[in-house]
C-alpha cells in the first residue's frame, strides 16, 4: 500500500458504489469530476488493486472493492455517528453527567427528574453516586463529579454552590392524635418519641433551639441521618419526626400523615459544583432542572 487512506477517498468509493458513475459521485459529494476521480486514483494506489471496471456504461466494483465494502460502510457510520455526537454536545443532547448524591435523594426525588432530563436527550448517559456529605464534597472538589447534592454545606473556595432551602413537616403515623391539628409547635410534641437527625448538625441544632424557646423538652428517641429512614420508622408507628416536606411527601401514602412545623426551620440543600471546571451546558441545564423541581416546596424563610 502507498500513501495513506483518506476518510474522503473512501466517501469516494461508497458514492460510486451508490451510482454507478463518477460525475453523479462527484454531486453526491459536492465536488468536481477531476476531484472525485483523483481521490479514486489515490486510493487504488494505496490499496495496490483496481476499485472498478466499466460494464454496459456503469462502473462496477471489483470482487476485492465488494469485500471491503462492508467495513468501508461500518467507518463511514461510525464517522457519522460521532460527528453528530459532537454537534450534539454544545446542545446538552450528549454526554455524560456524573452526579453525587444524598443517599435519600437517590432514592426519592432525584430518580424522577433524571427520568424527566433524559427526556429527548437519547444520547446522554448518567452515574449516580450516594454517599454521606463528606465524600459528596471530597468528589467535588477533586473534580470527579460535574455536580453534587447534598446539605450542611458551609462553603469552600473550590466549589460553586446554589441553596436551596426546602420547607419543613412533622410527621407521624396515620391515625395518629395529630392529624387532628392543622400545623405542628414543639409543644404539641411533648412526651412524643421524636425520631431525628443526627445530633450536633445544623438541621438538628435547630430543631433542638426551637423546643428550648418553647419550653418543652426534646424527648430523643432514636437518631438517623437520613430523613428517608425517619420516614420508614415512623409509617411503621414508632414514633415521630420532623424532616424535609419533601421526604414527608413521598411518604404519606405509605402509612404516615404530616403536616407543616413551626417555628419554620427550613431543611437547606446545596447543589454544588467544582468551581474550577468549566461547566458543561448539560450540568447547567440539569442543576437548573433539579432546582425548578423544587420550587414548589420552598421555605421563603
Amino acid at each position: 500500500m502507498k500513501g495513506q487512506l483518506q476518510l474522503r477517498q473512501l466517501e469516494a468509493l461508497s458514492a460510486v458504489a451508490k451510482t454507478g458513475s463518477i460525475s453523479r459521485a462527484a454531486e453526491l459529494l459536492h465536488i468536481s469530476q477531476p476531484a472525485t476521480s483523483r481521490l479514486l486514483a489515490d486510493l487504488a494506489k494505496h490499496l495496490g488493486f483496481p476499485l472498478y471496471h466499466r460494464k454496459d456504461g456503469q462502473l462496477v466494483l471489483t470482487s476485492e472493492v465488494r469485500h471491503l465494502m462492508p467495513e468501508i460502510r461500518r467507518i463511514l457510520e461510525s464517522m457519522d455517528n460521532i460527528g453528530q455526537a459532537a454537534r450534539n454536545i454544545p446542545l446538552g443532547r450528549a454526554g455524560h453527567l456524573r452526579i453525587a448524591c444524598l443517599p435519600g435523594f437517590a432514592v426519592s426525588h432525584l430518580p424522577e427528574v433524571v427520568a424527566s432530563f433524559l427526556e429527548g436527550r437519547p444520547d446522554v448517559t448518567v452515574t449516580i453516586e450516594p454517599d454521606r456529605p463528606e465524600r459528596i464534597l471530597e468528589w467535588i472538589i477533586d473534580e470527579q463529579y460535574d455536580c453534587g447534592i447534598t446539605d450542611g454545606f458551609n462553603g469552600h473556595p473550590a466549589i460553586e454552590e446554589r441553596k436551596v432551602a426546602i420547607k419543613s413537616a412533622c410527621i407521624f403515623p396515620k391515625g395518629h392524635r395529630l392529624e387532628a391539628l392543622d400545623e405542628i409547635t414543639p409543644a404539641d410534641l411533648e412526651s412524643e418519641k421524636l425520631i431525628h437527625d443526627t445530633v450536633g448538625s445544623i438541621y438538628y441544632r435547630a430543631i433542638e433551639e426551637a423546643f428550648e424557646r418553647a419550653h418543652v423538652k426534646l424527648d430523643s428517641f432514636i437518631e438517623t441521618r437520613q430523613f428517608t429512614t425517619a420516614c420508614e420508622l415512623v409509617s411503621l408507628g414508632t414514633g415521630v419526626s420532623i424532616v424535609s416536606e419533601l421526604d414527608a411527601r413521598t411518604y404519606q401514602n405509605r402509612g404516615l400523615s404530616y403536616r407543616p412545623f413551626v417555628p419554620v426551620i427550613p431543611h437547606k440543600l446545596s447543589l454544588v459544583r467544582p468551581l474550577n471546571q468549566p461547566p458543561s451546558l448539560l450540568t447547567m441545564e440539569f442543576l437548573t432542572q433539579f432546582e425548578n423541581s423544587l420550587r414548589y416546596l420552598r421555605s421563603d424563610s
